[in-house]
């Protein structure tokens, strides 16, 4: 009875040591990790940009007058010298009642009158002069024979050239006749036209300048459409090429406009399109401007032109004014070891990271070289390849045990 007491206690006893044993085991931590790899590591500016066409003409009104219906729309084709974008007329009298009309009618009326007028006056004068060198003529012949004297033939030239004035005046009369017809008949061109333009349906009367383009492109905006009245050098339209003359500008903050420089490649993206453009940097901007943040906060900025250099068809829909992100590469190392940045901690003065190896951490102090926030480039005995610690716990120290998240038991 005894014995089997003192069994029955031992192995309870030997239950209990066990339990107690795997209760105070240390179990190891566990931790998110990462590959040390060999790559390349960017360093970029980051910012919200907008896509331009870089040169954008502006067509205008080349005189004042009044603008017909515009008939081209934004994207249509143009051609430099032979697409007509508008067309312009004179602007219409300030009066343009039954009464104002009469008075024009009746004003072209009496300068035709007065053209008739002229016309047979200079016909008479005509006449006049053909017979004054007849005269002149049959005295010339009378005079060598002695048969009129010289006082009548220096009257048979003065009526000669008396003649001549008299035509010549009534033919200067006919051309002011004339210019008074055209003058008065100009006052009704307009009310003309338009009641062309109602009757025959033309948009386009004879009378209307047409507005050629200066240069080929598409139209990009029409800022009226619509017939009114315009004053010389009012805009109508804006013609640009987004297929062949398209760039990107970047408002970057001064202090980081500072380490750009023309000719580092960017990265476009989230333009809309399923690939990443490439671009390079045109010109930083000299200058600075003052813009206000979505906080209110006055900040410095400049522009910075970015050239595309994929081909057109790799971004076909790309238009004038929209929005793209740009990350213009400002630094970069080509195959070195990378890290991210969740891994490293201050170390003694230095920086460190924790190397899973046979189950526990192991510190391993490090060199940091370049950086972007994401990803670090180290130097490192033994790192290529091997598994850090990410977000490393402060209490975690070296030769403790670690297993990766997920991993089996």
């Amino acid at each position: 009875m005894n014995r089997s007491r003192l069994v029955s206690l031992a192995v309870v006893g030997a239950v209990v040591a066990l339990f107690l044993l795997w209760a105070f085991w240390p179990r190891p931590i566990f931790v998110d990790t990462a590959i040390a790899q060999r790559g390349t590591i960017l360093v970029t500016v980051d910012e919200e940009a907008e896509a331009c066409v870089r040169e954008i003409y502006e067509v205008s009104a080349p005189f004042s007058g009044r603008l017909l219906r515009v008939d081209v729309e934004p994207g249509d084709p143009v051609i430099a010298g032979e697409t007509v974008l508008a067309r312009m007329m004179p602007t219409n009298p300030d009066a343009l009642d039954i009464r104002t009309e009469e008075q024009a009618l009746a004003a072209v009326d009496a300068a035709q009158a007065a053209l008739a007028l002229g016309e047979a006056d200079k016909a008479r004068a005509e006449a006049d002069l053909a017979l004054a060198r007849s005269t002149l003529e049959r005295y010339e012949g009378l005079v060598r024979v002695d048969a009129a004297s010289r006082a009548d033939h220096d009257r048979a030239q003065r009526d000669v050239r008396f003649s001549a004035a008299q035509l010549r005046s009534a033919e200067a009369a006919i051309s002011m006749r004339t210019a008074e017809l055209r003058q008065a008949r100009a006052l009704l061109m307009s009310m003309e036209a338009a009641e062309e333009a109602a009757m025959t349906g033309n948009p386009h009367p004879v009378q209307s300048t047409p507005v050629i383009a200066a240069a080929s492109g598409v139209v990009l905006q029409v800022h009226r459409e619509s017939e009114t009245t315009l004053q010389a050098g009012s805009p109508i339209l804006s013609v640009g090429d987004p297929h062949n003359d398209l760039e990107v500008v970047a408002e970057l903050l001064s202090p980081e406009a500072v380490r750009i420089e023309p000719g580092d490649p960017v990265l476009i993206e989230r333009w809309g399109g399923d690939r990443v453009l490439n671009g390079r940097v045109r010109r930083v901007d000299p200058w600075a401007f003052t813009k206000i943040s979505a906080l209110g906060i006055e900040e410095q900025r400049a522009n910075v032109l970015i050239e595309l250099t994929d081909p057109e068809e790799g971004r076909v829909g790309l238009g004038h004014g929209y929005r793209v992100y740009v990350r213009i590469v400002a630094d970069q190392r080509d195959d070195v070891l990378i890290v991210p940045t969740t891994s490293l901690f201050a170390h003694e003065g230095g920086d460190a990271v924790y190397v899973l190896r046979e189950g526990r951490a192991v510190l391993t102090r490090v060199t940091k070289g370049l950086t972007n926030g994401l990803e670090a480039e180290v130097a490192g005995e033994g790192l290529e390849g091997a598994e850090v610690v990410l977000y490393p716990d402060p209490d975690l120290q070296n030769g403790d045990r670690i297993r990766p998240r997920g991993a089996p038991s």
